[in-house]
């Protein structure tokens, strides 16, 4: 009889050794299986922005934060391209990882992993389509977001992707980048073509034209003429019972402000007509012209949108109203415009220009694009200065002189959260039922959390109900349960020491060791040795449910630094 509960027992225990031994193999492999140094196209132009920046400082007079350890770079990259922490599975492979930029290897890695694809995928679908879900029969959200991780992965060139969200044609479901086009379209107007128009220019040009919709732009060069020129590209697009298509019979209208009565408006482009080709397709040639190799509002958007969600803040804000390019500015009456320009401009825009025309000369490589944001110097400074005036400390937050500290969108709040509770990596590798909890977690803690939208790049505080929710939400009490899975009951048990068990609480939750003032703070609370008239008598694993607690809940654990 003992026969029939040894065998499970047996094949179970087998499959946690094959589970933990390929789990090694790729851990140890992960760190070698990329180019051991950047490659010297890469390292080129990493210099180049270094270059930029060493003479932008000293332009500006400031002399720039002191370069961070590895371990807090590694932090702020896996947060960026993942919208988690590292697990401790991961800083000990990093950590016995002694090569040559270990960094850029492992950035590479993660480049490469399915978690870049979903955050990334999700961070770009805001900007593109927005966050409501829509009509689900004729729109499916998760369709684009699963087709744009894809490209991501693939690392497909951005134009492309472009064209086919502009230009692309077919069913929703078996075409998923038409979605793009049927965000803007409902059952009782059909194709909203202004919403497609402005939402193109702010996503794919980095530019706000909505205002010229119905009248010229009060501050900006855009005339509604214009305007209603881009959005005729989009005037013959319809919904049929295959999908998304053409009809090239039909003319696009719209009501004369000035007579109130409809008349035909042809598609024209505001700028450089000669970009646009005059074979194919309205949407072909628009998206001919949106990516064309000359086009540099196209180049400079996606940088801008990149630098901003790797450092949390983009280079020119706001992300989607950039000035034009230098050299390139539309003659404008309006002072407030000039002014933009002129301050964005003596900011530091020809950054855009730079890493602009990197993109553009490297095949439109998104991936590449952001190893060099990454290793560039900015990226790997410190988030503390040791001036003490507040004034030069804006000054270094604005030029990038030091890393600049912003708090964690909710979706990163949660992928921390989550991962903490965990020391093993939370993955795709990972069992069904983490990775079915961590999505329905994620996404009802965003809801709760207030879902920062389209608008997540912006400057916002804290609130009150964020704080109460970290502190006492059912998340956190079920992530601080110490039990036989979760990095609490793990570290209480597995730890030879509390100095170890110190330790590895805050590897899991702030990727760093104790200071020794913090070691000196806090070992009592782990310590069986109580004070005399101490009647704190629990187990060590409730001990290290409270610290995590205390670390879960510090500012530490919910800014980006």
């Amino acid at each position: 009889m003992r026969w029939k509960y040894l065998l499970p027992g047996l094949v179970l225990l087998s499959v946690i050794a094959l589970v933990r031994f390929v789990t090694a193999q790729s851990l140890k492999g992960a760190a070698t299986d990329e180019n051991s140094t950047p490659s010297p196209a890469l390292a080129e132009s990493v210099q180049k922005v270094d270059s930029y920046f060493t003479k932008h400082w000293v332009d500006e007079g400031l002399i720039p934060a002191k370069p961070t350890d590895d371990l807090t770079t590694l932090r702020r990259i896996t947060l960026a391209l993942m919208g988690t922490v590292p697990s401790l599975e991961e800083l000990r492979a990093f950590e016995a990882d002694g090569g040559a930029d270990r960094l850029h290897r492992w950035t590479a890695r993660y480049l490469r992993d399915a978690r870049f694809g979903d955050y990334f995928a999700e961070r770009l679908a805001r900007s593109l389509v927005g966050i409501e879900d829509g009509q689900f029969i004729v729109y499916r959200r998760d369709r684009f977001t699963a087709w744009l991780r894809d490209q991501l992965l693939s690392n497909r060139p951005y134009p492309e992707m472009v064209r086919d969200m502009v230009a692309g044609s077919g069913l929703w479901t078996d075409e998923p980048h038409t979605n793009f086009l049927i965000a803007g379209y409902t059952d009782a107007e059909g194709f909203n073509e202004n919403k497609l128009a402005g939402r193109a220019v702010r996503a794919f040009l980095g530019q706000r034209i909505d205002c010229a919709q119905c009248h010229d732009h009060p501050f900006d060069h855009w005339k509604q003429n214009e305007f209603a020129g881009l959005a005729a590209h989009f005037g013959q697009v319809e919904m049929t019972p295959v999908g998304v298509y053409d009809d090239r019979k039909l003319k696009f209208e719209i009501e004369d402000s000035k007579t109130q009565e409809k008349r035909e408006v042809e598609p024209v482009v505001p700028f450089h007509p000669e970009w646009e080709p005059s074979e194919g397709g309205r949407r072909q040639r628009l998206a001919a012209w949106i990516t064309h190799p000359e086009n540099r509002r196209f180049e400079r958007a996606i940088v801008n949108r990149i630098w901003g969600l790797v450092f949390g803040r983009p280079w020119i804000d706001p992300v989607d109203d950039l000035p034009d390019p230098p050299g390139e500015e539309i003659a404008s009456n309006s002072p407030e415009w000039r002014k933009h320009a002129k301050s964005a401009t003596a900011s530091g825009a020809d950054l855009l220009e730079l890493l602009g025309a990197d993109f553009r000369e490297h095949g439109y490589d998104l991936r590449r694009l952001i190893e060099v944001v990454i290793a560039s110097r900015p990226f790997l400074l410190s988030s503390q200065h040791e001036s003490e005036d507040d004034q030069e400390l804006d000054r270094l937050k604005t030029h990038f002189a030091v890393f600049p500290l912003t708090r964690l969108r909710p979706e990163q709040m949660i992928g921390a959260m989550l991962q903490a509770a965990s020391i093993k990596t939370v993955d795709q590798n990972s069992h069904l039922i983490p990775r079915t909890i961590k999505f329905f977690r994620s996404r009802d803690f965003v809801k709760e959390y207030g879902d920062l939208g389209e608008n997540e790049l912006e400057d916002r505080a804290g609130t009150i109900p964020q704080a109460l929710l970290r502190m006492n939400g059912q998340l956190t009490r079920d992530a601080l349960d110490a039990s036989l899975l979760s990095a609490p009951g793990r570290i209480s048990g597995m730890a030879s020491s509390d100095e170890k068990c110190l330790e590895l609480c805050y590897l899991v939750c702030l990727t760093r060791r104790p200071t020794a003032e913090e070691s000196a703070a806090l070992l009592p609370m782990l310590s069986d040795k109580r004070p005399p008239g101490d009647d704190y008598s629990v187990s060590r694993g409730n001990r290290v449910e409270d610290l995590f607690w205390i670390l879960f809940n510090s500012p530490e654990f919910a800014w980006n630094h």
